[in-house]
């Protein structure tokens, strides 16, 4: 059963820094691309980072780029995302998925709540 289970969410306030991490089961982690996208109330998801199967290139948009990280231990099965700077913005249910372009089997995603 392909299987990924994030962790690290928490409340932090603005500028503060979180990292999650998002740990695969059920599929050969090392040969797939991965991903971070988040859900906050309201709004429509948002992708919020790739790396491809071998961390030789990554994607952010301009809403986190130069304050998130996103990083891959393969023989560890695990993605990350280390988020610094953190805004009120920020706020959502972060999850990962598998995929760069396009994403399939998202886990049940980490909660981050940015407020002071």
């Amino acid at each position: 059963e392909v299987r990924v289970v994030e962790s690290g969410g928490g409340v932090v306030q603005p500028g503060g820094s979180l990292r999650l991490s998002c740990v695969a089961s059920g599929f050969t982690f090392k040969d797939f691309d991965m991903t971070w996208l988040r859900l906050a109330p309201g709004k429509a998801p948002e992708w919020v980072s790739s790396i491809n199967y071998n961390s030789q290139t990554t994607y952010y948009p301009d809403s986190v780029k130069g304050r998130f990280t996103i990083s891959r231990d393969n023989t560890k099965s695990t993605l990350y995302l280390q988020m610094n700077n953190l805004k009120p913005e920020d706020t959502a249910l972060y999850y990962c998925a598998r995929g760069f372009w396009k994403w399939e089997a998202p886990g049940q995603g980490t909660q981050v709540t940015v407020s002071s």
